[in-house]
């Protein structure tokens, strides 16, 4: 064989061979999603949102792309809300004395009974942008994650004009999220502290901190800590 033809050959094999090693940006996202709300209906994610003293039981459901959150502010009147997505574009609802009502996109950047945590961030609407790039492999605590990047569709509402998750290489959750507004200052990071076992292949959030920055200096502002209990079998009111 030409020698010039055979190293040709060996360095377009070994070309072949690296890409097929780089893994897809979007099944790593799919998989970041599914262990982060579960993808079960009949198994719920419950836990509560912490700030200054302050305990507010949440709730997570997904069925497809379709989610529903709810939280109470004041026990015993939960506040349920349901996000419809589609490929390009969302639709939430609020769910008031049995009725689906819409509200107004405004509402997303919103925060939750005053914690750091928006229903933009409560939904991860984030984790639903098309087109997400890697662009790296880096370690969170000591652990190797993939890094993702996603930006914001043109004529979608929310705070964020570019997100980063990072996602557990082998847990296949996600570690740490950064959102960062339209003049690529960070104005939210989400850091995972710990995750717990669902099945001996799915892994999804426990407990998470939640911080709210000033995008011109980058300081930290607050932080609200999100804690879940242990999958359980639960079903969620007025899902349609």
């Amino acid at each position: 064989m030409n020698f010039k033809f055979a190293v040709l050959a060996m360095v377009l094999i070994a070309s072949v061979a690296a890409r097929a090693q780089v893994p897809d940006a979007k099944a790593i996202l799919e998989g970041a999603r599914m262990a982060a709300t579960l993808n079960k209906l009949d198994e719920g994610l419950r836990g509560t949102l912490k700030k200054d003293g302050k305990t507010i039981p949440v709730t997570l459901f997904l069925q497809g792309k379709d989610l529903q959150f709810q939280f109470e502010e004041r026990k015993g009147t939960p506040q349920i809300y349901h996000l419809r997505l589609n490929d390009n574009s969302f639709d939430l609802f609020e769910m008031i004395a049995g009725k689906t009502v819409r509200f107004p996109d405004a509402k997303l950047v919103q925060p939750i009974a005053g914690t750091d945590v928006t229903y933009e961030d409560l939904a991860l609407r984030f984790f639903y942008w098309p087109n997400p790039k890697l662009e790296a492999v880096e370690n969170i605590n000591g652990e190797p994650c993939y890094k993702l990047r996603l930006d914001k569709p043109p004529a979608t509402v929310g705070r964020y004009a570019a997100v980063f998750i990072w996602v557990h290489q082998k847990f296949g959750a996600f570690m740490r999220i950064q959102g960062y507004d339209k003049n690529g200052g960070l104005a939210k990071e989400f850091l995972v502290q710990e995750v717990m076992p669902v099945t001996d292949k799915i892994w999804t959030l426990k407990k998470m901190q939640i911080a709210t920055h000033d995008p011109a200096t980058g300081r930290r502002l607050a932080i609200t800590t999100m804690v879940f209990d242990s999958p359980r079998k639960t079903k969620p009111q007025g899902l349609r």
